[in-house]
């Protein structure tokens, strides 16, 4: 952590679940739950390409997601991709981009 003077802070309210979480993974990484959101927010700062601007979090059907070439299109263009898993496409399910490294996105399936 920087100096006082040149910090900012805030009141910040999570759910017990989500803090529970955050103190876990905090713990797992030996820091406070303070220093663990704030390396996590450093770290999503630093994430400004445009993929992940415009991508981060968009559903996407699974009919737009084509096995035999490994692409995916997403707005008007075509990324290859991989699902967090590992498992199959449904072609019937919906994902969301999780997240982008360079032309390669990463999908997670969304249960409903």
């Amino acid at each position: 952590m920087g100096d006082k003077g040149t910090e900012k802070r805030f009141l910040l309210r999570l759910s017990n679940q989500l803090y529970d979480q955050l103190a876990a993974e905090a713990t797992e990484k030996d820091k406070s739950v303070n220093a663990y959101i704030v390396s996590l927010l450093e770290a999503a700062e630093n994430q400004t390409n445009f993929e992940h601007r415009q991508f981060i979090g968009q559903a996407i059907p699974g009919k737009d997601i084509f096995i035999e070439s490994g692409l995916v299109l997403v707005s008007g263009i075509y990324y290859r991709y991989l699902i967090d898993d590992n498992g199959r496409v449904d072609k019937h399910a919906r994902y969301t981009v999780i997240e982008a490294n360079g032309n390669i996105l990463t999908l997670r399936k969304i249960k409903e």
